[in-house]
Order: structure tokens, then sequence, then C-alpha cells
């Protein structure tokens, strides 16, 4: 049975709507394409699907990974779990929430080391809580997942993944190496709108 759609906020279904207008090359797809796999093999199997993005730190890529996978599956009506870890624990960049924030997402945070970030995509939906952990935190803990690596250092560095059903390569570039320069808010914007364009382009292709 079909999971009813969920009414995205305004602000984040317009982003998502401008995200899915980017162009994806071919290559892009094809390393997206063990992901789409992935899904509709666990959906297929009436099985719940729990999606781990990994980066070493847990403070960029892999949150907005997170973020825009949950959001994408809402908004086509397919029932995922989207978690995300590192293999070091720092914070949520502030930088990469305030690109979420302009995103359209609401967020709330509580604590100052390293903050939870209540992230809400809907009025409907309970947020997500977003912080850096590591990929193995009793947040994270489910009996079968896949770990989707989302950036090169924790792909080579973390040969082995206890736990994993399957591991996927889809690593973007860090938007950390412009942290400081005129061109920071634009390059976190980039990065957060390409993987919300693969993200909807993922849950666009799962029958369900």
């Amino acid at each position: 049975m079909k999971n009813e759609k969920i009414k995205l906020l305004s602000p984040v279904l317009a982003s998502l709507e401008q995200a899915a207008q980017q162009e994806i090359s071919a290559e892009r797809k094809s390393i997206l394409q063990p992901l789409i796999n992935y899904v509709q093999t666990k959906l297929d199997s009436g099985e719940a699907v729990n999606l781990n993005f990994i980066c070493t730190h847990n403070s960029r890529r892999s949150q907005f990974s997170q973020i825009w996978a949950q959001a994408a599956a809402d908004y086509f009506g397919i029932p995922i779990k989207s978690l995300s870890g590192g293999v070091e624990v720092t914070a949520f960049n502030e930088r990469a929430v305030e690109a979420i924030k302009r995103n359209g997402f609401r967020v709330s945070s509580k604590g100052q080391t390293n903050p939870v970030y209540f992230v809400f995509n809907s009025d409907d939906n309970e947020p997500l809580s977003a912080f850096s952990k590591l990929y193995d935190d009793s947040v994270n803990r489910t009996d079968k997942f896949a770990a989707v690596m989302t950036c090169s250092h924790a792909d080579e560095n973390c040969p082995f993944i206890p736990g994993t059903e399957k591991r996927i390569s889809v690593t973007y570039e860090d938007p950390k190496a412009f942290d400081g320069t005129a061109e920071e808010a634009e390059k976190y914007d980039e990065r957060s709108l390409q993987i919300a364009s693969e993200m909807h382009y993922v849950f666009s292709n799962i029958k369900y």
C-alpha cells in the first residue's frame, strides 16, 4: 500500500523543485543507480529501508544527504529511515546549518559544543535530530542498513562497516574548501542543492 505523501513546507518544496531542474550527468546517474537498486529491492521484499549516510566528521555532506534523502522520500511517499554518521565526532557545521535554513527547513537547536539540531521538512512530520555522531551511535541502531559513503576520505579509510547490508559510494566535493571566502554561502548552497537534486532523482525512480 502506497504511503501518503508528506506535505513539505512550502520553502522546502520550492528548493526541492528547483533542485529537480538541475541536470544530472550520465556518470552521476550511474553512481546513483546502486542506491536506487538497494531501495527498490528492499521495498519489493517488504523490508524497511534504512540509509546511513557516512562522512568523516558527519558535519556537512552526510548531514545534507540525510536531510534531503528524507525530504525527497517524504515528497514521493516512500517509507525510509534516513540516518547519518561519521568516524569522528565534531559538530554539524554552522555554515551547513545556515544553508539548510536558506533551503527552507525549519531548524531549532539545543546544546553548544555539539548541538542537536531539530530539522523540520513539514508541519506533519517529526523533525530529524541532526548532530555529529559516529555511524554506529545508538540513535543509528538498526538491524539492517545501507552505508552510503558521501566523502572519499571516509570511503577510503573505513574498509569495513559492521552491520551494513550494502556499501554504496556516492561521494561529493566538500564545501569546507570555501570556508572564510566570499564564495562560502554560494558553495554551501550549491552542494546542498546538488545533493537535493540527486536525492530527488533517486526517489523519483523508485516504484512503490
